[in-house]
């Protein structure tokens, strides 16, 4: 289930924007243009989906700071997504998610006014102006609906004013398996920006043993992580090591995970022309971060959004391109998104199939537009996307 149109009005520098991304996505911008700010949107449906959505506004210091200007009446998204199931037709089967956020007069707080799952594409098999609904709220009024379309109302004083009906919906008991899917594809997207791997973070320390193929989106569990996939699956072990030797050359030799006090396991590098391994303590931060996101993007089971800021903090050049080709890879198994200002890093996409859109600042307010057509083109026969960017032509043509 990927992205096919997102549609923002009131969050942050997001006034009132539509996004329409692709499998691979670079969003191209300036620092203060409001990039960080798409991603934090992702992270708010993420939030949402899970029941975590009234923790979420109040971690961000209220509604005030989260709307457009600390002014606007409240946030308003629709979703819409492909299809749950492969083999499905998409311009039959995508579902449509809308959610209003209402901020309560001048207070900090909000209620959910408006809540919908629904397919609007159904409409033309039933000849009918309403969508085919799985979900509808309306207030402390929600509704869900069978495979059917038969209703099942909910109890009002069992729906939380600052929690979406989607995320009370889950479990085994549930009518439409649609509503399970979808909720549970929502919140497993992941979202990494502001990793810490400064000397004291606890992705560096040894880490308690335990199966897990998902890197977190505070990237804190790496090496359980690291552990589990570099010593289960020979084409992760194969790709990780593949790339340490591109980037690092032949002295490279694998990656080992000693034991350490409690049941925890160390993370160390192994070089064929050292005796002593180099532990995660030693690393610099640029092999640090380069290992994991080598470990994000080369999962074989990737998360369903896998959205990074600014993947070239602390890169050495060199290691960007060897990013980009794994990001290809995993484009095709789910849907990536990077924002950068990097024009070293854009131009790693010159011979990828990618989406790019160029974040713009105007009269307040972030504009998003996507790069395409023959003017990108013609452009692109003569200039890298990255000499493009320093010159200011790519926000020129958005």
């Amino acid at each position: 289930m990927k992205i096919l149109q997102l549609h923002i009005k009131g969050y942050r520098s997001l006034r009132d924007v539509e996004w329409k991304p692709g499998d691979l996505n670079v969003v191209i911008g300036p620092n203060g243009t409001g990039k960080s700010n798409l991603l934090r949107f992702l992270e708010l449906i993420t939030a949402a989906s899970q029941g975590r959505l009234g923790k979420y506004v109040q971690s961000a210091g209220g509604m005030e700071p989260l709307v457009w200007d600390g002014t606007a009446d409240g946030v308003d998204f629709c979703i819409k997504t492909s299809p749950l199931e492969e083999r499905r037709d998409e311009k039959k089967d995508s579902l449509t998610y809308h959610v209003k956020m209402t901020k309560i007069g001048r207070t900090s707080t909000f209620k959910i006014g408006f809540e919908q799952l629904a397919n609007y594409y159904r409409v033309d098999v039933h000849e009918s102006t309403q969508p085919f609904k799985l979900l509808e709220r309306t207030a402390l009024r929600g509704m869900l609906f069978d495979e059917n379309e038969k209703g099942l109302l909910a109890q009002e004083e069992a729906i939380p004013e600052t929690e979406t009906l989607l995320s009370l919906a889950t479990g085994p008991f549930i009518a439409n398996r649609y509503i399970s899917e979808f909720q549970r594809q929502l919140s497993q997207w992941c979202v990494y920006h502001d990793v810490h791997v400064n000397r004291d973070a606890a992705i560096r320390q040894p880490a308690i043993a335990q199966l897990t193929n998902r890197v977190e989106a505070d990237g804190q569990n790496l090496i359980p992580v690291l552990h589990t996939l570099y010593m289960s699956d020979r084409d992760f072990k194969h790709d990780v090591n593949s790339a340490m030797r591109a980037a690092f050359g032949d002295e490279f030799d694998e990656l080992v995970f000693p034991p350490a006090a409690d049941q925890r396991i160390q993370l160390r590098l192994r070089w064929k022309i050292l005796r002593r391994e180099q532990s995660a303590a030693d690393l610099s931060d640029g092999t640090l971060r380069f290992l994991l996101l080598l470990t994000i993007l080369a999962s074989p089971t990737p998360a369903p959004l896998i959205a990074i800021d600014e993947p070239e903090t602390g890169l050495h050049p060199s290691m960007l391109p060897i990013i980009t080709e794994y990001a290809a890879e995993a484009a095709k198994r789910t849907q990536v998104v990077f924002t950068t200002h990097s024009p070293q890093f854009l131009d790693t996409f010159h011979n990828v199939k990618h989406t790019a859109t160029v974040a713009k600042w105007q009269n307040g307010e972030t504009l998003l537009r996507n790069l395409s057509g023959d003017d990108l083109k013609d452009w692109l026969k003569e200039y890298s996307l990255g000499s493009l960017f320093l010159s200011g032509e790519l926000e020129g043509m958005a």
